[in-house]
């Protein structure tokens, strides 16, 4: 697992996140790009988010594809910067809805419980 398969999947989560309510807006979309220029990895997010787009893909699928690749990355501080941009993206339009807010909280959880059942199991034990 490298990092270009973990911002990848970051943009699937925030694909999700987006979707929840049932449709993207432009607002969503400038919001994530204002937040990625900085960032060097920002080409591996986007891509992913707008081929996700493109697919239309079932948020449930894109969510389950994104969790499944961060138990196989790890835990990595990166997760809270993810969060952040979540909370951004979401906000960017009419502010974070139910549905969006939904989302975010149970990818927190579902993170969590993941790496402590993997830490149980010693999974996470190099």
């Amino acid at each position: 697992m490298n990092k270009d398969q973990l911002y990848e999947a970051f943009g699937e989560l925030i694909y999700a996140v987006a979707k929840a309510d049932g449709l993207i807006q432009d607002e969503e979309v400038t919001a994530l790009q204002d937040i990625l220029q900085q960032h060097a990895w920002a080409k591996d997010v986007e891509w992913s988010f707008h081929y996700e787009v493109k697919k239309d893909t079932n948020i449930h699928d894109a969510y389950q594809r994104a969790l499944d690749t961060f138990r196989d990355f790890g835990p990595t501080p990166e997760y809270q910067y993810l969060l952040d941009i979540l909370e951004k993206v979401a906000e960017a339009s009419s502010g974070i809805g139910h549905e969006e807010a939904h989302v975010i909280e149970g990818f927190q959880t579902d993170l969590k419980t993941r790496f402590l059942e993997d830490l149980e199991k010693g999974h996470l034990i190099p």
